[in-house]
């Protein structure tokens, strides 16, 4: 899911290009154009995997590659090398009450679909294969899961842009990831992560006058590298530290053997 997600948000680039040249600036057609883009590599890249010998992250990887490659000439030539600036790495300042309203209903239908469908998609995530052997409608969901990725995607456009969107995705859930054992907690840590990085890096970016995005995106990177160095149970210096303490444990029970 993490090369979907990368794949679904450098494919929005030649969506909202188009709609950008057909209709301006218009939310609803970057929403829509967005949004169709994405769904159109999800299905090629399923396409490709089924009917030649590419695998699905090579149908992927190739796709938003050329799709990525063909949004910036669309973008470039509908606006300003400024308006690439914009919609590759956003501009949080820029933000206008339609920018929330969007993040706030897409936000909103988010979490209503993982409440309503937690269990099966949990399932999906973590074991497809089972999903499907249980009877479970694994094609379903995984569209699903795809058009809700795409949706936030989309609603992250402005503030982070196409680039930064996807690090606010990954980083709150890894980051979370090396702390939770359980799913439920997890999904608790990773939006407080989330919340915590960004008053960080905004704060830090109206301190010492740095981009936004970048800055929000940055400081989420940090507590990830934390988390993932200084982690209890998952983290580098206790993965270092475990062999000796099994070794340490094993000579200890030879001498009691002795």
């Amino acid at each position: 899911l993490a090369l979907v997600a990368d794949a679904l948000a450098h494919s929005l680039l030649p969506g909202a290009g188009v709609a950008w040249l057909l209709f301006g600036s218009s939310m609803t057609a970057l929403l829509v154009g967005g949004l169709i883009a994405a769904l159109a590599t999800a299905l090629g890249a399923g396409l490709l995997a089924r009917l030649t010998r590419l695998k699905e992250d090579a149908a992927f990887a190739a796709l938003f590659s050329a799709l990525f490659a063909v949004g910036v000439v669309l973008v470039q030539r509908a606006g300003t090398p400024v308006d690439l600036l914009r919609f590759l790495f956003g501009e949080v300042l820029a933000v206008g009450p339609a920018d929330l309203r969007l993040a706030a209903t897409v936000a909103t239908l988010t979490v209503a679909g993982f409440g309503l469908f937690h269990r099966a998609i949990a399932i999906e995530c973590f074991d497809p294969v089972f999903h499907r052997a249980i009877g479970g409608r694994s094609a379903l969901i995984h569209f699903g899961l795809l058009v809700a990725t795409a949706l936030n995607l989309i609603a992250a456009l402005h503030a982070l842009g196409i680039v930064l969107a996807l690090g606010l995705f990954m980083l709150p859930a890894t980051t979370a990831y090396l702390w939770c054992e359980r799913w439920g907690a997890m999904l608790v840590a990773s939006c407080a992560i989330a919340v915590a990085g960004t008053v960080i890096g905004f704060a830090a970016s109206c301190r010492f006058a740095l981009p936004s995005g970048p800055a929000i995106v940055a400081a989420l990177g940090a507590l990830f590298v934390l988390s993932a160095v200084f982690s209890p149970r998952h983290g580098l210096i206790a993965r270092l530290r475990r062999p000796h303490r099994h070794l340490r444990e094993g000579d200890a029970h030879a001498v009691c053997e002795r």
